[in-house]
């Protein structure tokens, strides 16, 4: 029995490798996954892997930072 796998996006996947890094088609076949992983983390601007805010992490930005109209 097989187990259902999430539908890879491999045309989005190949328009940010070819496109937004640059990667001749050769170059982005050859990386593997973490190895592509890495370069579109490098791309954005993701030098660490962070955990998503806490609840209460985030009512502390909403309240030192509230959304309104600037004074």
């Amino acid at each position: 029995m097989t187990k259902d796998r999430p539908k890879i996006d491999w045309d989005m996947l190949m328009r940010f490798g070819l496109g937004a890094l640059g990667l001749a088609p050769s170059e982005f076949w050859k990386m593997t996954p973490r190895e592509f992983d890495a370069a579109v983390k490098g791309k954005m601007g993701v030098f660490e892997d962070r955990a998503p805010l806490s609840r209460d992490a985030f009512a502390a930005l909403s309240r030192d930072y509230p959304d309104g109209e600037k004074s």
